[in-house]
């Protein structure tokens, strides 16, 4: 059976994923065999019996360019399984670490530790950790002393904090 490209399109729009009985495995993206890239080539409907090769991906990455789909690839292709589901849950939790420490139980240190991975995993090096301030409190205690006691405007103490920290 060979329908257009638009009447295949129209056709694929209509399948539902909720349909009972329909079990999906994982698409896997590393070959058994060798370790190549794997890809999907062919796809079929069970309801007709019609089957469709090429070379696809599926779900939200088909409104993607072609070169958004590259790095998807590479992406997907480099980081592990456990690595995959990190970065889920970094977008799920906004990027806030403090709510992926209660979602996975883990530390701040593990997980800051587990993303360090997946960036250098990427082929990226990950940022330094700043200081909380490099302002000592004890240093910040006397500048809001001495403006307290009126012996420094607020204008000076904004400039001597801010020395302070550079």
């Amino acid at each position: 059976m060979y329908l257009e490209k638009d009447e295949l399109l129209d056709k694929c729009s209509k399948w539902n994923p909720e349909r009972k009985g329909l079990r999906m495995n994982k698409v896997p993206t590393v070959c058994p065999f060798c370790g190549g890239e794997m890809y999907v080539t062919h796809l079929y409907c069970r309801e007709c019996d019609t089957h469709v090769e090429g070379r696809f991906i599926g779900g939200v990455f088909t409104q993607l360019r072609h070169d958004q789909l590259a790095f998807i690839d590479r992406f997907v292709a480099k980081l592990s399984p456990e690595q995959l589901a990190l970065v889920e849950t970094f977008v799920r939790c906004e990027g806030k670490i403090n709510r992926m420490e209660t979602e996975l139980g883990l530390s701040y240190p593990t997980i800051r530790n587990r993303l360090n991975e997946v960036i250098l995993t990427l082929g990226y090096e990950p940022g330094v950790e700043e200081a909380a301030s490099a302002v000592s409190e004890e240093k910040r205690l006397k500048i809001l002393e001495e403006l307290e006691a009126g012996r420094i405007s607020y204008e000076e103490a904004m400039r001597l904090l801010k020395e302070s920290e550079g």
